[in-house]
């Protein structure tokens, strides 16, 4: 594994190349490792890159163009080999370019970039999209970091919560057995701002929102001083999972959704796909602060 390593006098990260995946995230003050293990008997990896799409599509496939392409759950980036770009102690970044490999599945020119970079006890994560087809590009981009709960040695997994930064009062919304968006939400907020983690929370697989009224979402508890922050505006769409008893949540900013049970199939009629112009750059940024 091809790993690279961002320092300061606070954290140490690191990345590998494949995927451009977040590796490890430590905090050399708490002496405390915030990332998830990776542990395959739950789940092997640890913080993917959602990229062209987020999600799942019906039948693994969408139309463009009356042609019909295969793209699987999440899209390819996360198990592309990125290029490192640029690089020095704080910052890193990757590029995937499109390829006729990438066209096979994805019928655009692009250059995608993730950009790591530290500072005190913050890591940023910047996505850069850059159409290079001679036409409009569609595209969806999101996080799928997962976070180790419990952070600390002498709590548990039920010690732990979310905490937004605004109350909510949104639903969620569950998925099909085939990983679509059902058209109705259920309850979940009444304008509150906490969610308390259990491991049952997760059984039904991940809670999906439209339209949060938060920017950010803290891990906390009660019986620890520790926990993080994650700060994701712009990000239209959010996903907060955990496989069955692992002890990990993902806290997953998106630009884009998986598909809708009564998707038509047509990409530029995805709910949340991103319509970028010809030579045109989009880019967002989700940060995370250690404590």
């Amino acid at each position: 594994m091809e790993l690279y390593c961002l320092e300061n006098s606070v954290l140490k990260v690191s990345i590998c190349a494949q995927g451009a995946e977040l590796q490890s995230l430590y905090n050399k003050e708490t002496q405390l490792e915030y990332l998830w293990s990776g542990d395959a008997n739950f789940w092997g990896k640890k913080s993917p890159v959602l990229f062209p799409i987020v999600g799942g599509l019906k039948d693994n496939e969408f139309e463009f163009e009356a042609k019909k392409y295969n793209l699987n759950r999440h899209g390819f980036a996360r198990d592309s080999k990125f290029e490192v770009n640029q690089i020095d102690d704080i910052t890193i970044q990757f590029i995937l370019k499109s390829s006729e490999k990438t066209k096979e599945n994805y019928p655009f020119d692009f250059e995608f970039m993730v950009e790591y970079s530290i500072e005190n006890n913050k890591l940023n994560c910047k996505y850069i999209v850059q159409n290079k087809s001679n036409s409009t590009m569609y595209f969806s981009v999101g996080a799928h970091p997962a976070f180790a709960v419990p952070l600390t040695a002498t709590t548990n997994f039920e010690d732990w919560l979310l905490e937004f930064n605004n109350n909510e009062t949104c639903g969620i919304f569950p998925l099909t057995n085939d990983g679509l968006i059902k058209t109705s939400s259920i309850p979940q907020f009444n304008n509150n701002s906490t969610l308390q983690l259990t491991k049952k929370l997760f059984y039904n697989d991940a809670l999906v929102f439209k339209n949060l009224q938060s920017t950010q979402i803290s891990i906390k508890s009660s019986k620890s001083n520790n926990g993080l922050k994650m700060n994701f505006s712009g990000f239209p769409y959010f996903g907060i999972w955990s496989a069955k008893d692992a002890n990990f949540v993902c806290l997953e900013p998106w630009c884009g959704i998986a598909d809708s049970e009564n998707t038509t199939g047509n990409l530029i009629e995805k709910e949340g796909i991103i319509a970028l112009s010809k030579n045109k750059i989009f880019n967002r940024i989700w940060s995370v602060e250690l404590f």
